[in-house]
């Protein structure tokens, strides 16, 4: 007999941030929750997709033991249910039939009571689920203590298919469990696919996030609800933990959230800067480093490091080192040093004259007769490289390299030199946001953040011309375009993927574009062995765009032939068969 239709749900929003393969650890951030929950009166916990595991845990869900040891912890988890207390809505890999789903089940009076199956897996971008998992078959509403629960996973809400059948099968309520990552304005999209699906099918909408740092991904959390008028029902913080019960009521036809928590969510900008914070902080912590240390120029790259890395895990945790040679200006040592003492980091000057020099006297034989170029140059920047990882592996702490997107797209760094470290930061950030992310956090902290209020980042660094200091008077517009001109073009280039002729087109200089798009192509080697760092732009270089390195092809900047459709033969238009040579 089924159960008497319900008029009240108190439901738990568990937006939290799991280890990656960390399944008892994770099962015991359930049941810190689920006390809470209990204690607040709730009849049901929900976490985010995949919360066992952790999100993404990519081809290691393909361990055996690991599905295993997945599988243990949530028929643990479901005993434990029998208490009485409140149900579990949990996502975990599930293994049947020789398959392997993503899956969220419903844990309730000591029982798996419901399973379902992810529909729409998502293989773009930064997704790879097609790679590791099986689709399962259209879901229909899981009734749950007289209420109908549709749970559509993450993508499933992102086409119309899946919320389409659980309407028509009489879902009530949709609870959308997702691991949706971080980039610019991801709120906007998502809050706008969300608002489709209500419209289209009248249903009110849980959207709960994960949270948290996993290699180059950021989870920020931000869940939220919306009614069946698309009016909003909560919205949770975002970039941080959060445990929070809300109250459904039935309201004629439909639910309503009655007291759901109306969090501000931050502009672009601060939310960039708090993805880099979460990112680091989690890289490091996650992966048991005791701290970092990075290298301290005086220049803008390195000070909003600093910066991030004292936010995100304290001054105390922050070794910052300044290498000086003797092309380094007095400007670098005094804003170094100023911004060192602000931030209230361990600081040390380890000139790098004899390193460098060793490196001449030892490569002197083999270069006689042959000009100075750039080869000495990237000697410097590999000798502050191998100074650092010195101090790594004495001290156990990991290098932050910092360098921006705008040089990673053309090369502008020198590999096994200043590319060295274990994380980026700011990997995915243009020089233009690095310089406006420096002014945003002089006038505005992150709520969490550990570094000191009001300036952090000297104004002289600000101001001053950026520069490599591997030669004199070396400016970086000596190699590349303004950086504001710069960042528009990579921005076409790299983000939208535009060919060459419509950049020029947009009124770019022909010559410029083509000088970049080389220098793009010809950096590809060069990005392959950079460190992982934050992703907060739509294509990061790693997960979102796989470039081969061995690659011919250059875009000659002509406009582009249209297809000769008059080549295609009908049949093959019409039903897709192969051509017939």
């Amino acid at each position: 007999m089924s159960a008497p239709p319900a008029n009240r749900l108190a439901i738990t929003l568990a937006q939290l941030n799991p280890v990656v393969g960390d399944v008892s650890g994770n099962a015991d951030k359930v049941r810190a929750a689920r006390k809470r929950a209990a204690a607040d009166g709730a009849d049901l916990v929900i976490f985010p997709e995949l919360f066992i595991a952790g999100y993404s845990p990519e081809d290691l869900v393909l361990k055996p033991a690991f599905q295993a040891a997945c599988r243990s912890a949530v028929e643990e988890l479901a005993r434990e249910t029998a208490d009485g207390g409140p149900a579990l809505v949990l996502g975990t890999p599930w293994a049947e039939g020789g398959k392997l789903h993503n899956a969220v089940v419903l844990l309730d009076g000591g029982v798996i009571a419901a399973i379902r199956f992810k529909v729409d897996l998502p293989n773009y971008g930064v997704f790879d689920e097609k790679r590791v998992f099986v689709p399962g078959p259209m879901p229909g509403p899981v009734n749950f203590r007289g209420v109908r629960l549709g749970i559509p996973i993450c993508e499933d809400i992102w086409r119309e298919e899946v919320v389409e059948c659980l309407a028509e099968t009489g879902a009530e309520i949709l609870i959308v469990p997702n691991g949706s990552p971080y980039w610019g304005d991801k709120d906007d999209i998502r809050i706008n696919i969300a608002v489709a699906r209500v419209t289209e099918h009248g249903l009110p909408l849980v959207y709960l996030n994960v949270v948290g740092g996993q290699d180059e991904l950021v989870f920020d959390g931000a869940s939220f609800a919306l009614h069946a008028d698309r009016s909003i029902g909560f919205q949770l913080q975002a970039f941080r933990e959060a445990v929070v019960t809300v109250h459904w009521e039935r309201v004629g036809d439909t639910w309503r959230c009655i007291d759901g928590p109306m969090e501000q969510l931050g502009d672009r900008d601060q939310s960039d800067y708090a993805a880099c914070v979460l990112g680091l902080r989690d890289y490091v912590n996650k992966n048991g480093f005791k701290g970092i240390v990075l290298g301290l120029s005086g220049g803008v790259d390195s000070a909003i490091c600093a910066a991030i890395a004292v936010d995100a895990l304290g001054a105390d945790r922050v070794r910052c080192v300044m290498l000086p040679y003797r092309f380094t200006a007095q400007e670098s040592l005094d804003d170094a040093a100023a911004a060192a003492r602000i931030l209230g980091v361990k600081y040390e000057v380890v000139p790098i004259a004899s390193a460098v020099e060793g490196l001449q006297a030892a490569l002197k034989p083999l270069f006689a007769g042959l000009p100075s170029d750039v080869t000495e140059e990237n000697l410097q920047s590999r000798a502050r490289g191998v100074i650092l990882m010195a101090i790594s592996n004495k001290f156990g702490l990991m290098v932050v390299t910092t360098g921006n997107k705008s040089e990673m797209s053309v090369g502008y760094a020198t590999l096994y030199g200043d590319m060295n470290g274990g994380f980026n930061p700011i990997k995915d950030l243009y020089k233009t946001q690095v310089y406006r992310l420096s002014h945003l956090r002089n006038r505005w902290k992150p709520e969490g953040a550990l570094g000191p209020d009001g300036m952090v980042i000297p104004e002289n660094i600000l101001v001053r011309a950026p520069s490599a200091e591997l030669r004199e008077d070396q400016k970086d517009q000596d190699t590349l375009p303004p950086y504001d001109m710069l960042d528009a073009i990579l921005y076409r280039l790299i983000e939208l993927e535009e060919p060459v002729a419509a950049i020029v087109a947009a009124g770019f200089d022909s010559d410029v574009v083509k000088k970049v798009d080389r220098m793009v192509n010809l950096a590809e080697y060069k990005r392959r062995q950079a460190a992982p760092g934050v992703k907060v732009t739509l294509k990061n270089f790693g997960r979102d765009r796989r470039y081969p390195i061995t690659n011919r092809f250059r875009d000659s900047g002509a406009p582009l032939p249209a297809p000769d459709a008059s080549l295609l033969k009908q049949d093959v238009i019409a039903k897709g068969e192969a051509f017939d040579f």
